[in-house]
């Protein structure tokens, strides 16, 4: 891990605290698992304010490259629960794969229980989209 821990920006971090707490969010055993992963990594994480967000951080509208363990290589975005449109390639925070993605930084590789069995991915490339203004959001 480049900077020893997830580092997130503290609107974010919060708005993913929020959401990850309400109960029963999750439908599925495979999802559960992911999201309380993800809860475990958060004790541990780092929390900055946006203008000390490193540039290679995945966050909340980061466009992902990624290459699989396979060979395989994919992008996409990652987007609060509200904006997921699989044929757009942009996946929920709360997904699997959002959930192993959030906090970590270009260059990291990543070992992540998904639901098809466990997978490396590598971080290949990670661009900054505009990032979600606000975050006050209702859940």
């Amino acid at each position: 891990m480049r900077y020893g821990s997830l580092i997130l920006e503290k609107k974010e971090y919060v708005y993913l605290k929020r959401i990850l707490n309400v109960s029963g969010y999750a439908g599925d055993f495979e999802t559960q698992n992911s999201l309380q992963k993800l809860s475990e990594e958060l004790k541990e994480a780092q929390v900055v304010d946006n203008e000390n967000m490193p540039i290679d951080i995945i966050r909340f509208n980061s466009k992902v490259s990624l290459v699989f363990q396979n060979g395989l290589e994919k992008t996409l975005q990652l987007v609060i629960p509200t904006d997921r449109d699989v044929k757009k390639h942009k996946i929920s925070i709360l997904a699997p794969m959002g959930a192993a993605l959030i906090g970590y930084a270009e260059g990291d590789t990543i070992i992540w229980d998904f639901p098809g069995g466990k997978h490396h991915l590598k971080i290949a490339g990670v661009n900054q989209e505009e990032t979600v203004k606000g975050l006050n959001l209702v859940i």
